[in-house]
């Protein structure tokens, strides 16, 4: 078993490699173990539309059933309406079968008990239950697990509709689902909210034969910007594969990321409720802290990962959250998960109420240059002694460091960041800087320490 699959926030790997129906078997077996251990007795299950997901789920499921856990499947769905199930039904547990915004021939668990994320040492675990060889055993006389199968997309609508209420303005939005479980059923909720719609990639399709399901990174969203500035719609929305990251476009065709989303959204929450508690994570822009502090809230930067995320607006009773991969978290009337349809919906709520484009919505933030997420690869067994190298090159040369999630080097007109992904072999990077010139020194200064420490190991 290759004990890399398990991640700071979920169990994730290469289906063929990593998820043989040994391992996937004995994750289940893990899980049940540890939920029985903690008095627990069911869970819910959903899946998005790879190739793989068929298998994964009768694996792992069986696996939970023969130890005695009850089983709900809600079939193929988003990871928001899974999180919207749990909720629902009041499962004791709930498990997410997804690759997220991972190519087509990866697959991972995302798990919840009792509304929490198992993330961090509660997975390690798991992994330890499986290494140890401590499965619960089933006594002879308990009965095996039940299997229901359910739909919560009519409940989680209806939800919607009863909790959002839109303008006067008509939008035209462009949606691309990227062949994801996100897209019809974005395209269903706005046109019921009277949206003219014209759809990208919305068919479920887990080969993503268009393109990758990645709404962060450009090369990506090129057919989603060419569309709205042909069609002149006011915006365009983006999906990853299990639609919990939302990526926009605006109506000049220029991509805007998570947290000059969250600015907008800021405004909105902290107009009703001033001083609110707002989280975003290491890579987010400078003038995204700023301009929550100017609008009367407490902006607080936290490490990266959506059940950080979460767990910490719990701590911290935070009203919203955000990440500049897209993940978006409302506690302000919501559940406070992540939801890229519920983030749209919001989106466009302010939009039709207003009458306001998104760059109108943002004409106030100060004007930076800023480059989206980097990410190089990197040996999973090497990236996070990697990133601590630079982080102590950096603190002994006397720089301004933040290193609550990697290290986070701070100047007077800029930053530059390097952390570890939880979710990938990779190392990943960010940058801004009020000029070109200026960007280019702290981007040059940052990666040839970082060459310089990678060569040396």
């Amino acid at each position: 078993m290759n004990e890399n699959i398990f991640r700071e926030y979920d169990i994730r790997g290469v289906v063929e490699t990593d998820f043989t129906p040994d391992t996937v078997t004995k994750i289940g077996k893990a899980l049940a173990t540890y939920l029985i251990e903690k008095g627990l007795n069911n869970c819910v299950i959903g899946f998005d539309a790879r190739l793989s997901a068929d298998y994964m789920f009768d694996t792992f499921s069986k696996a939970m059933r023969d130890l005695g856990i009850d089983i709900t499947s809600i079939g193929q769905c988003t990871t928001p309406m899974l999180y919207f199930a749990q909720y629902d039904l009041k499962a004791d547990a709930s498990v997410m079968i997804t690759g997220s915004h991972n190519p087509s021939d990866m697959n991972g668990l995302k798990m919840s008990t009792k509304f929490a994320s198992i993330f961090g040492q509660e997975i390690q675990v798991l992994k330890n239950i499986i290494l140890d060889n401590k499965f619960y055993v089933k006594p002879a006389d308990k009965a095996e697990g039940t299997l229901e199968t359910i739909s919560v997309k009519e409940k989680y609508l209806d939800y919607m509709k009863e909790n959002i209420t839109m303008g006067d303005k008509k939008i035209k939005i462009v949606v691309d689902g990227g062949n994801g479980t996100g897209g019809e059923i974005a395209a269903e909720i706005f046109r019921h909210f009277g949206m003219e719609v014209v759809e990208l990639y919305t068919k479920p399709d887990g080969t993503f034969p268009n393109h990758h399901p990645d709404p962060t990174v450009p090369e990506y969203m090129t057919d989603l910007i060419a569309k709205v500035q042909e069609e002149k719609a006011d915006l365009g929305i983006g999906y990853d594969g299990d639609a919990d990251r939302i990526g926009i476009v605006t109506e000049t065709g220029k991509m805007l990321f998570g947290d000059h989303l969250m600015l907008i959204f800021a405004k909105e929450i902290l107009s009703r409720k001033p001083g609110a508690t707002i989280i975003g994570e290491v890579k987010c822009s400078q003038t995204m802290y700023d301009g929550i502090e100017e609008l009367g809230g407490k902006a607080v930067m936290w490490k990266a990962g959506h059940s950080l995320i979460k767990a910490k607006m719990k701590e911290l009773k935070a009203e919203l959250g955000g990440e500049v991969s897209g993940h978006i978290f409302f506690k302000d009337r919501f559940f406070g998960f992540d939801d890229a349809l519920y983030a749209s919906l919001r989106l466009l709520e302010i939009m039709s109420s207003t009458g306001s484009s998104i760059t109108e919505l943002l004409k106030d933030v100060p004007k930076t240059i800023m480059t989206p997420e980097i990410r190089l690869d990197s040996d999973d067994n090497k990236k996070f002694e990697i990133v601590r190298l630079v982080t102590e090159y950096f603190k002994n040369a006397g720089y301004k460091v933040n290193d609550v999630d990697g290290v986070r080097v701070i100047f007077d007109d800029g930053f530059g960041l390097l952390r570890a992904s939880n979710t990938q072999p990779a190392l990943v990077q960010r940058y801004e800087a009020q000029s070109q010139e200026r960007l280019d020194e702290i981007m040059e200064l940052i990666q040839t320490k970082l060459k310089e420490i990678e060569d040396n190991l």
